[in-house]
């Protein structure tokens, strides 16, 4: 299975690669891109259970129809974008906006109060070092980013509505206000995403600035009558008929989406057909006021009750853990690991057992689950015979305070345990019972 994945993966970043260098592609290649992430999504499970795979599947499904059908010219002759396409586009990022806009509104009564932001930078998933200071801005200044947040996600998206101007009008908001997001966060790539559709709100005569003058000059020649000759090509026509489908299509699956966004029980992140092609958005429809963290720790004890016993961490690659440590710089790279933890510590172990298994692989010291850890604190010695999971609540240091002189970022206070202390060999009827692979040790 290991190996399969790797080769879907591999294809896919070597087409990707080539469409990324050549500035070439057709709908064969970018339909065969769509197709390899449908498939590791649909396999990924919980690992790839998060709201942008959906997105990217989407957008990558319709840029599939922004291509010529054969041709891998780099601006090809007779293919111009159809206005389908582009309002499918519009659409979409009109969708993602106005769900994540009505999901705050109807969920979390803090985003009603304009308070959300009091605590979004320190409780958001992956913070970054801007966020630390974010986080000390004044009250007045949170509460001027809850009302632009709801600007932007309720009002604005309207604005495709109203012409031109307000349309490109609406595409600079939008990207200007994912860059924040960017700036102030690590939410993976989905703001990185979200940018792309909102290239569709401008035309030609806007983004003409932005090109080449040869480019320029070569688009005006193939604008002129005549250029594309008497009858058009089998790709043309082929495309022309794809392009009306993809419209019909897009109606049909947008029936129970709008029914979604009009309803007062609105989900966020769902799809309602498996191939993910119109979907519903949403993001921090309820805020976390405090921060919790899930600290994984590991003995070579006989005894892990023994008072003596002396507990080390594993430290994650971008989560919270050591104080000292700077928050991670990582955006759009995505640390599923990291995330999920985050989701995990405002649960039970019980509702994730995903964690159980994470720590049998520990204890067996598995290379490939070490990987995705930034230390491992039994490298180089015998495997840990204990490893239990401690809760504690996590706070940013004062910027200039006593903690943040000592070089803290963060400070922490123990909640209790997460899980219980758990060996490899106390495990097999779990992973048994689950019909997982039991880990060995090397």
């Amino acid at each position: 299975m290991d190996s399969t994945l790797d080769c879907l993966a591999l294809a896919g970043l070597a087409v990707a690669a080539f469409v990324l260098l050549t500035g070439c592609a057709n709908m064969m290649l970018m339909f065969l891109l769509w197709l390899l992430y449908l498939s590791l999504v649909n396999v990924g499970q919980i690992w790839y259970s998060f709201g942008w795979e959906s997105q990217l599947l989407e957008t990558g499904f319709l840029g599939i129809f922004l291509c010529p059908l054969w041709s891998l010219s780099r601006l090809p002759q007779g293919s111009p974008p159809s206005r389908i396409v582009i309002w499918s586009f519009r659409w979409l990022i009109f969708r993602i906006m106005l769900g994540a806009g009505l999901i705050k509104i109807r969920g979390d009564r803090c985003w009603r109060e304009l308070t959300c932001m009091d605590y979004h930078y320190e409780t958001q998933p992956v913070p970054n070092p801007i966020s630390y200071f974010m986080h000390r801005s004044p009250w007045w200044f949170h509460r001027f980013e809850t009302l632009v947040n709801h600007f932007i996600e309720l009002l604005v998206p309207f604005f495709l509505l109203l012409g031109r101007r307000m349309a490109i009008l609406h595409g600079l908001l939008q990207i200007l206000f994912q860059v924040l997001l960017i700036l102030s966060g690590n939410l993976s790539f989905l703001n990185w995403l979200t940018v792309v559709p909102s290239l569709a709100c401008f035309d030609d005569a806007s983004l003409a600035p932005l090109l080449g003058r040869r480019l320029r000059q070569r688009a005006a020649r193939l604008q002129r009558p005549g250029t594309r000759g008497h009858s058009p090509a089998l790709g043309s026509c082929v495309r022309r008929v794809l392009n009306i489908s993809l419209g019909l299509l897009i109606t049909y699956l947008s029936i129970p989406v709008v029914l979604n966004l009009l309803s007062s029980r609105q989900v966020m992140n769902t799809s309602f057909n498996s191939l993910r092609i119109v979907n519903t958005y949403g993001a921090f429809g309820s805020i976390t006021k405090e921060r919790t963290e899930v600290i994984l720790q590991g003995t070579s004890s006989l005894d892990p009750n023994d008072p003596t016993a002396v507990w080390e961490e594993f430290e994650f690659k971008c989560k919270p853990g050591d104080l000292r440590r700077r928050p991670c710089l990582i955006s759009p790279y995505h640390y599923r690991l990291d995330w999920l933890m985050w989701f995990a510590a405002f649960q039970t172990y019980e509702q994730n057992e995903w964690i159980i298994h994470l720590a049998g692989k520990l204890l067996a010291q598995e290379e490939e689950t070490l990987s995705l850890l930034a230390t491992n604190p039994f490298a180089g010695r015998d495997p840990p015979r204990w490893i239990r999971g401690e809760h504690f609540r996590y706070k940013f240091s004062q910027p200039g305070g006593k903690h943040a002189r000592d070089g803290k970022w963060w400070i922490r206070k123990r909640i209790g345990p997460y899980f219980p202390p758990v060996s490899l060999q106390g495990l097999r009827k779990f992973f048994e019972d689950r019909n997982w692979p039991y880990p060995v040790q090397d």
